[in-house]
């Protein structure tokens, strides 16, 4: 089922189940969950989509995007899909289309894994909705700082307790654990209160503290 939060005023984040997982994906401790963490984001000059899942569903579907479209409309601004990694593409292809959107990605995420993008974009861009692309060691995380938000691809995954941690081992590639952790020490220079993962609960405050304990587990 979608669950869906307001966490401030133009700003919400969504759930939604992956059509595509299956539960060797769940490998414990390694995998991810069938639940995917997507946000919504209203700005001054745009509205923005981030790694977005419409639920498969149809009753769920025709329900989600009922509510999407009177969104888009009310806020009347044009649509921008951001993606987090290429693998987080999800609905991204079919909700440009619908609201005749661009999506935008990180260079690195088109030309090693394939990502769709209409915008490919570099580290540190300005992106629409004045959310900025922050590194972190191989990936970007999206800042939001209207809303003191970071969001997060894989990099970071929810924890028990209301935390993050660091994704598996088993992720980093040719990265060892340290290595990525001194990466993701800049983030700590951000006054961060929220995290929005895309795998397991988002931190709605605190953030900053909780990014500093994962950094030291």
């Amino acid at each position: 089922t979608v669950q869906v939060q307001e966490l401030a005023p133009g700003l919400w984040h969504w759930t939604a189940l992956h059509p595509e997982w299956k539960p060797s994906d769940a490998e414990e401790g390694e995998g991810w969950g069938h639940e995917v963490g997507c946000v919504y984001l209203e700005a001054a000059d745009s509205t923005v989509l981030i790694d977005p899942q419409v639920p498969a569903a149809p009753e769920e579907r025709k329900r989600f995007l009922g509510h999407l479209d009177a969104d888009v409309e009310r806020a009347g601004k044009p649509v921008a899909v951001l993606l987090t990694v290429a693998a987080h593409e999800r609905s991204a292809p079919e909700l440009a289309e619908r609201y005749s959107a661009e999506i935008w990605a990180h260079e690195r995420e088109v030309e090693r894994y394939g990502a769709t993008a209409d915008r490919p974009f570099p580290s540190g861009a300005s992106l629409p909705g004045g959310v900025a692309a922050v590194d972190a060691a191989f990936e970007v995380v999206l800042w939001i700082p209207a809303h003191a938000a970071l969001v997060a691809g894989d990099i970071l995954l929810g924890s028990d307790g209301g935390g993050v941690r660091v994704c598996p081992d088993s992720w980093l590639g040719p990265w060892s654990p340290a290595d990525v952790r001194e990466n993701l020490r800049p983030l700590l220079d951000l006054p961060i209160e929220r995290i929005l993962v895309s795998h397991g609960e988002p931190v709605l405050t605190g953030g900053r503290a909780a990014l500093e304990r994962a950094l030291i587990a």
